[in-house]
């Protein structure tokens, strides 16, 4: 059985409606809840917020946070994530923002690098992974990686 099956089986069981604000990800973690069955009982809302345009009007988040930390940081997908349950209210908010490659990293923020944000009915955790391969291996790492630690955190 699917990681995304299971967490949508074991959100429905607990009554839970989840969104994403995805960056990196680009639309990967909600289309995955898509694709099963049971979705519309458990996705509320999702958004694709892939400029900090779109994070800073959509989900609030501050501009001079990003100028201070990075667009790719802990700091950033802590406000998308608070932000995004201010606009849904979903007992499940997770956010993501990175660097899937081939351009676009740095010496301090290298290709690979996605940072997390999980709103979890009032609690927000950050973390950050380091993922390697192509692009769409880093995308699809980082839509396991989310899966799987919702899947802990929420006791599957």
């Amino acid at each position: 059985m699917s990681d995304a099956l299971r967490l949508v089986q074991l959100l429905k069981s607990k009554n839970y409606m989840i969104s994403f604000a995805e960056s990196a990800t680009g639309g990967l973690l909600a289309s995955s809840i898509v694709d099963i069955p049971l979705a519309s009982s458990v996705l509320a809302e999702s958004l694709v917020t892939y400029s900090n345009e779109a994070k800073i009007k959509y989900l609030g988040v501050n501009s001079k946070t990003i100028e201070e930390y990075n667009v790719v940081s802990e700091e950033v997908t802590y406000e998308m994530a608070k932000g995004l349950n201010k606009l849904t209210n979903s007992n499940i908010c997770v956010s993501v923002s990175g660097v899937a490659g081939p351009t676009g990293g740095t010496k301090e923020i290298p290709v690979g690098t996605i940072c997390f944000g999980f709103y979890i009915n009032g609690d927000i955790k950050t973390t950050t992974m380091h993922f390697t391969g192509e692009r769409n291996e880093v995308r699809a790492k980082a839509r396991d990686y989310v899966f799987s630690e919702l899947l802990k955190i929420l006791g599957d």
